[in-house]
């Protein structure tokens, strides 16, 4: 019996539930394939990415292991970013 959505009916939201959950490798030349509501961090460290509001690069220093930043981006670049083990909700 396939899972049931209580979901279904809603429009997407991006104070809602995350609908996408993907994995990533940081690039510095690929864009995500989707823009983030938030990303979990896996591992702690420093995160660099392209804004997805400004399109301009950024820096979050010493993100936390196990800690959820509600962020809107199109790119983690792998020059710079040392967090780990990175999950993107969308």
């Amino acid at each position: 019996m396939p899972a049931e959505n209580p979901y279904s009916n809603y429009a997407p939201s991006p104070f809602g539930p995350a609908r996408i959950q993907f994995n990533f490798d940081p690039s510095d030349t690929v864009d995500l394939q989707y823009v983030t509501t938030g990303i979990y961090i896996g591992g702690s460290g420093d995160l660099r990415f392209i804004s997805a509001g400004t399109g301009l690069p950024a820096v979050q220093r010493n993100v936390v292991a196990g800690a959820y930043y509600p962020i809107c981006v199109t790119r983690v670049r792998t020059t710079g970013t040392t967090a780990t083990d990175l999950l993107g909700y969308a």
